[in-house]
């Protein structure tokens, strides 16, 4: 039986599959470019690429690179390259958030340190960027470079912001917001925006796409941050409660730390504060969450940017494409534990 944090996210529910089959021809490109570009004559380095890239991740931001290039008309091959530039620069972070959280899973896999382990899993990472940064300049688009470099500097800085305010149980919701913005929606937004430029968009139109993957991007993360609370390591493609025990001040967290108040502060400073956690604490932390509404004012919030999403592409052609963008945007407040 679904516990309450689980129930909050039976919603409506929306599918990639359309997105999926109309990219399939270009995805099919992308991942020969991906593949080839991850090779090297130092073993290590394709073993470890491979071990998370072909993890059976959706690529999702790489998707958003080709529909946004022909949901506006491009009909060459330049979006394949940034497309497979954005997955390396995706790729290249998860290894090193992996690291810096000692991170036990990824993609439902081990996490590439411990087996490669973490000098390893950095070098890779930075071998990564290099490469995305070669694609890009193949592209032949300044523009697109322009906005995927910047992209990468705003992921680094929202890491860092991240790091640099965990285990602070007075974060405040638009701090939150601020470091998911940078370290998970920048990446949807400048995916979206730069197949937008390939395409020879408008400035208007290339916004609107930023707009697009900004709202999708925010709100993926925060179904995430919900379902680490009441969601399946299989759903989730790592260990439910990995938030909670690494300490990280997610909104659900932060909710149910503001409704429970005086009552449960030395619970929440003991466990989040100070990381001092035992076995049963993730068991109590879930269901302080589930009882006070925090995983469902959370998803409140994701449907929201959800919305926001769709309504960007409200401009463009009603075409398959743009159906196919706006059931992406549902499917990302549609996932259950």
């Amino acid at each position: 039986m679904l516990d309450a944090a689980n129930a909050a996210v039976a919603r409506p529910t929306g599918s990639v599959d359309g997105l999926v089959e109309l990219a399939s021809p270009d995805m099919k490109g992308v991942n020969a470019l991906i593949s080839a570009r991850m090779q090297s004559p130092v073993s290590v380095i394709p073993a470890l690429a491979d071990h998370l890239i072909n993890a059976g991740g959706k690529r999702l931001r790489p998707l958003l690179t080709v529909a946004a290039a022909r949901l506006l008309g491009a009909t060459d091959e330049s979006c394949l390259k940034l497309a497979a530039a954005v997955e390396f620069i995706h790729t290249a972070t998860l290894l090193h958030d992996d690291v810096v959280d000692s991170s036990q899973l990824r993609r439902g896999k081990v996490a590439a340190h411990l087996i490669w382990g973490a000098p390893s899993s950095v070098l890779v990472g930075d071998y990564l960027f290099a490469r995305a940064f070669e694609l890009m300049v193949e592209a032949g688009s300044l523009r697109a470079l322009d906005i995927l470099a910047k992209a990468a500097g705003v992921i680094s800085e929202g890491e860092v912001l991240q790091l640099t305010r965990a285990h602070d149980l007075n974060l405040s919701q638009d701090v939150y917001l601020e470091i998911i913005r940078a370290k998970t929606a920048e990446l949807f937004a400048a995916a979206a925006e730069a197949g937008a430029v390939s395409a020879g968009a408008s400035d208007d139109h290339c916004r609107s796409m930023r707009s697009y993957g900004l709202s999708l991007g925010l709100a993926f993360q925060l179904v995430d941050d919900a379902l680490d609370y009441g969601g399946a390591t299989e759903t989730l493609g790592k260990n439910a409660g990995d938030d909670f025990r690494e300490g990280k001040a997610t909104l659900p967290l932060l909710l149910a730390i503001a409704r429970t108040g005086a009552a449960e502060a030395p619970f929440w400073e003991r466990t989040i504060g100070r990381r001092e956690q035992t076995d049963d604490d993730f068991r109590r932390a879930r269901d302080l969450i589930a009882r006070t509404g925090a995983a469902e004012a959370t998803l409140d919030l994701a449907h929201q940017f959800a919305e926001e999403a769709k309504a960007a592409l409200a401009r463009m052609d009603d075409n398959s494409w743009r159906t196919a963008l706006e059931d992406l945007a549902d499917f990302a407040v549609s996932r259950r534990a």
